[in-house]
């Protein structure tokens, strides 16, 4: 079992920087694809960002050169750092661990992120 607990959402103007983190309990960090997710209100949940645990990272064209994940396997943490926030990226952000030997996903609660224009 793996539980997950966000931090670091808030408010912030268009233009601004945001770092959100991931805290996961366990002792299979390393071994799991660590991602963020967002869903804004009526859209679908997409993701935002994954680190898998080879050690790859990908993003989501909107937030291509804008955000950053970061994953620490000695702190079981994973983050993300936003910067040159616009509204379109308000929503909430939710921590992913995905562990590929028995397909299994994994959510924290979410955190709220509001950018205003």
């Amino acid at each position: 079992q793996v539980q997950l607990v966000e931090s670091g959402g808030g408010l912030v103007q268009a233009g601004g920087s945001l770092r959100l983190s991931c805290a996961a309990s366990g002792s299979i960090f390393s071994i799991l694809d660590m991602g963020w997710y967002r869903q804004a209100p009526g859209k679908q949940r997409e993701l935002v960002a994954v680190s898998t645990s080879r050690g790859n990272t990908n993003y989501a064209d909107s937030v291509k050169c804008r955000f950053t994940i970061a994953r620490d396997n000695a702190k079981n943490t994973v983050s993300l750092q936003m910067n040159s926030l616009k509204p379109e990226d308000t929503a909430v952000y939710y921590c992913n661990a995905y562990w590929p030997m028995i397909t299994r996903n994994y959510w924290g609660p979410g955190a709220q992120v509001t950018v205003s224009s």
